[in-house]
């Protein structure tokens, strides 16, 4: 035999292979029921919207803590920023301590974690008797939050198989904007405390559904606990599945893994330049301002002299989910690069914009300004952090158990 005929025939055995694994995985798929798949992604995603919560509770918080009679509670102008933005210094403790937890108690417990946090800040608030109280309060959610944007996408991705991940992860970034959403409307009816009692509501129930949700089986695999990892996968794929074929290619592809994440890997080209690219994207989302912008988005269409400012942060937040819900359906067709060009250009665009003719307007003129970026600005970049989130996710490997998790 010839060396034509030779890789003829390796390649004839190549393909022959593919075909059929490819047959085993239909007929594993034609067994699968999602119902109790999309109960514990219900159960999971309740964490980014009690994220959500967290986020778009200070815009109309803080006008009624500005105006309350309780002098041991009203917040003046510094108290007020610090009470917004404090968040985010619990988030950045969260992200961390997320990272060390998730690998030592697993995805469930720690989801379960997390909810604690969110339950006792709005525990503080609602019952606070001074400003340090509603700082408090603030740091907890904050800590939550941190914990919760870490591993809810990760449990997700390590409980869903490959025809639905995709759908399923992108209801991560919808369900925070349907979080902020919810506090601006709730916000229209109901003053600070009662605000915060209704924050408190996804995460106590994220805490009661997570009681009944399984470990990830991933997870369980990797500690070597293959009986409990069957167990899991029949409640998520249906009794009728051969979890045993799932369990098998899981274990295949952690070994394909290899070792875990070292220090000398960054000097890896394979590994150092996705991981900048990831970085830089994050830090230009984060570099739009709307995260400042929403804390304090009342406030902002007040001082801009809006006459409804609590009903157009109402209509933002609307935008936001609409755009959000968008990128999510046409983001397979489109591509994530196209998207994320469109998106970050015409925030860009508008930004400079605005920096460039803000002086000597009337008041009138800012506000429209301020509308203006708040829905463009808005309408950009939550779809820009879906598709940022997904890009670096598929950079870096594209698999639920990469090292850069």
């Amino acid at each position: 035999m010839d060396d034509a005929d030779e890789s003829r025939s390796l390649l004839d055995s190549e393909n022959g292979g593919q075909t059929e694994e490819k047959l085993e995985q239909d007929m594993y798929f034609e067994n699968v029921c999602n119902r109790k798949l999309y109960l514990a992604t219900f159960s999971a995603v309740l964490g980014p919207l009690s994220f959500g919560f967290v986020l778009g509770y200070c815009s109309p918080a803080i006008p009624d803590l500005c105006k309350i009679n309780n002098p041991q509670l009203q917040l003046d102008a510094d108290q007020a920023s610090w009470f917004g933005s404090v968040v985010t210094l619990g988030a950045a403790l969260g992200g961390v301590v997320g990272g060390w937890i998730v690998e030592k108690i697993g995805r469930k417990l720690s989801l379960m974690f997390c909810s604690m946090p969110f339950i006792f800040g709005f525990a503080i608030i609602i019952g606070a008797q001074n400003v340090w109280m509603l700082h408090a309060g603030r740091v907890l959610t904050g800590v939550a939050s941190g914990v919760t944007s870490l591993v809810v996408p990760l449990y997700i991705s390590e409980i869903s198989h490959a025809r639905v991940r995709g759908t399923i992860g992108t209801c991560v970034q919808l369900m925070v904007v349907s979080g902020i959403m919810g506090a601006y409307a709730a916000g229209l009816a109901l003053d600070w405390r009662w605000l915060a009692v209704t924050c408190s509501v996804p995460p106590s129930l994220m805490l009661v559904l997570m009681c009944f949700m399984p470990e990830t089986p991933r997870f369980l695999l990797s500690r070597g606990r293959r009986r409990e990892a069957e167990e899991a996968l029949r409640f998520l794929r249906g009794p009728n599945a051969s979890v045993e074929w799932e369990c098998d290619q899981i274990v295949g592809a952690s070994r394909e893994q290899g070792h875990n994440l070292q220090l000398s890997d960054l000097w890896d080209p394979g590994v150092y330049r996705p991981l900048a690219v990831g970085v830089l994207m994050m830090l230009y989302q984060q570099f739009t301002g709307i995260n400042a912008i929403m804390f304090y988005a009342e406030t902002i269409f007040e001082d801009a002299n809006f006459p409804r400012s609590d009903v157009a942060t109402v209509i933002v937040a609307v935008v936001q989910v609409v755009f959000t819900a968008v990128a999510a359906m046409v983001m397979d067709r489109a591509g994530r690069k196209v998207l994320l060009i469109l998106s970050v250009s015409r925030v860009s665009a508008q930004i400079l914009t605005h920096l460039s003719g803000v002086r000597g307007v009337s008041a009138d003129r800012i506000a429209q300004w301020v509308v203006g970026r708040r829905l463009w600005t808005g309408s950009h970049k939550y779809p820009a952090g879906l598709q940022t989130s997904l890009t670096i996710l598929e950079h870096l490997g594209g698999r639920p158990d990469s090292p850069f998790q």
